[in-house]
């Protein structure tokens, strides 16, 4: 018996994200005849069957250990859910078949399919806490934001290293009421807001990307989007911080039975361990950095994005794909 390999030392896995894509493009695809319909359910379903089915055919032995689990009451891809074909490496599995599913519902843009993936016992445990305050910025706010300080002092600070106005830095916050204070804040500080509906995933990518016109994102959103996203800004080169959030005593009173401190700052190397991790992500609905899945002629467009962080290797695919012959 051989003594199992890391993702590194696999010498395939350079060629696993691509196999990864298949699975996003497919439950993309499976949950657009949903966009735009109110069933937010029958577009999770679609395409938490179709992710599912494309995971087993990636040459890796993985777990699940972010999936859609007691959160959103899913019977597959839940945490502890083996996928893959058993070949492989042994590694960690996150996934958000869609990460926006009121946004696809109800057709407004920012909807994603996303997998990332790490070495095998990396990635973070948060034990049910489904909330998390994060902080996340690209690489010029690297030891120059932190979330223990004042978000205006963060913003001034990013703005002196990026060498800008206050008033060009852009905030993404989610639109939620538990943020009205925050959203003033961050306008007090004479920074401006970009207020999402839904998309934690999509908008921390786009605060660690340089080209996004995002400068921030912070607040209170679900942990295991955070440990999605830290895959992404380990790739990116950026910052990502966070502090677990119970939404009521029951579950505060369970996380520190098991151990968590909802005091401690959780870093990326908190959140994911590995220096080789895989991002993943394809548009169900246009979102900044990826288009959604689109009819062009005979043909169905997907638009992914790959990131591996050990290379910091950015891949964007396009795949156009015959729906009579796709599989």
């Amino acid at each position: 018996m051989t003594d199992p390999l890391s993702l590194d030392e696999w010498q395939p896995d350079r060629n696993l994200a691509m196999e990864l894509v298949r699975a996003t493009e497919a439950a993309a695809m499976r949950s657009t005849p949903w966009i735009g319909r109110g069933d937010k359910n029958a577009a999770d379903g679609a395409a938490v069957d179709a992710m599912r089915r494309f995971l087993a055919t990636v040459n890796m032995n993985g777990t699940v250990v972010i999936g859609e689990g007691e959160k959103d009451d899913a019977p597959w891809l839940y945490n502890g859910e083996r996928v893959g074909n058993g070949l492989g490496a042994d590694c960690d599995v996150a996934v958000d078949p869609i990460d926006g599913t009121r946004l696809t519902a109800e057709g407004r843009p920012g909807a994603l399919s996303v997998i990332a993936v790490a070495d095998r016992g990396s990635m973070y445990d948060p034990s049910a806490v489904f909330y998390m305050d994060k902080l996340v910025a690209g690489p010029e706010g690297v030891g120059v934001v932190d979330i223990r300080k004042p978000i205006g002092e963060n913003i001034r600070a990013l703005a002196k290293v990026k060498g800008v106005d206050v008033s060009d830095i852009r905030v993404a916050v989610l639109d939620r009421p538990r943020h009205d204070q925050l959203i003033s804040d961050i306008r007090e500080a004479g920074a401006g807001t970009r207020l999402i509906m839904d998309g934690d995933v999509a908008g921390g990518v786009n605060a660690a990307r340089w080209d996004s016109g995002i400068d921030l994102c912070v607040g209170i959103g679900g942990t295991p989007e955070g440990i999605i996203t830290a895959c992404a800004v380990k790739a990116l080169g950026g910052v990502i911080q966070g502090r677990l959030w119970s939404q009521d005593a029951e579950e505060r009173e369970r996380a520190l039975a098991a151990g968590h401190d909802f005091d401690r700052v959780l870093e990326a190397n908190d959140l994911v361990s590995s220096d080789n991790c895989y991002f993943v992500a394809t548009g169900i609905t246009d979102a900044d950095f990826v288009s959604g899945v689109e009819r062009r002629g005979p043909f169905v467009r997907a638009e992914s994005i790959v990131m591996r962080s050990h290379s910091g290797t950015i891949r964007h695919i396009i795949s156009d794909m015959d729906p009579n012959r796709w599989d």
